[in-house]
């Protein structure tokens, strides 16, 4: 169903529903508490749009889903190296799972990798967010444990990395 979704760059004006889709995404899946201090990160797209590529799923003219590609010189990649791509903050509304957009925006984050030369690319995702494990391993993505890292006390964040 990949075919029905249409991945591109976000618009400025759609950045306030990007940083919603965001949020809602992960908070629907309880990754997020009350009190949890990501939760205005995941809510500015405009930042993330100054300082990485922010990319939407688009279906039937809606923005369904979104990611935030991080190319080399990006000041938000956390683990890539020289060569190396990366991606953060991929969610999709939960009222359109099941069409492929999380799918599509993964993909799309591997053409860029080679469209930029990049050889690699690598994400870091939280240890109960095993859906989205089991979509990064479709793409060929595996574990790389010597990248964990905790960005806050109680919080490690599990590194994937995945050849392009």
């Amino acid at each position: 169903m990949s075919e029905l979704v249409r991945v591109r760059p976000a618009e400025r004006a759609e950045l306030e529903v990007v940083g919603r889709i965001t949020l809602l995404g992960y908070a629907h899946d309880g990754f997020l508490t009350a009190d949890d201090n990501y939760a205005g990160e995941l809510l500015d797209a405009f930042s993330r749009a100054d300082n990485a590529e922010v990319l939407v799923a688009e279906h039937n003219g809606t923005v369904v889903g979104t990611v935030t590609f991080c190319p080399p010189g990006s000041s938000l990649r956390e683990l890539s190296r020289p060569g190396q791509g990366e991606f953060r903050m991929l969610a999709v509304d939960p009222d359109a799972r099941g069409l492929g957009a999380g799918r599509a925006l993964v993909a799309r984050c591997f053409d860029r990798c080679s469209e930029l030369g990049l050889t690699e690319m690598v994400l870091c995702s939280m240890t109960e967010m095993t859906a989205a494990h089991a979509l990064y391993a479709s793409f060929g993505f595996v574990r790389d444990p010597s990248l964990d890292w905790q960005p806050a006390p109680g919080v490690t964040l599990l590194a994937f990395r995945a050849t392009v």
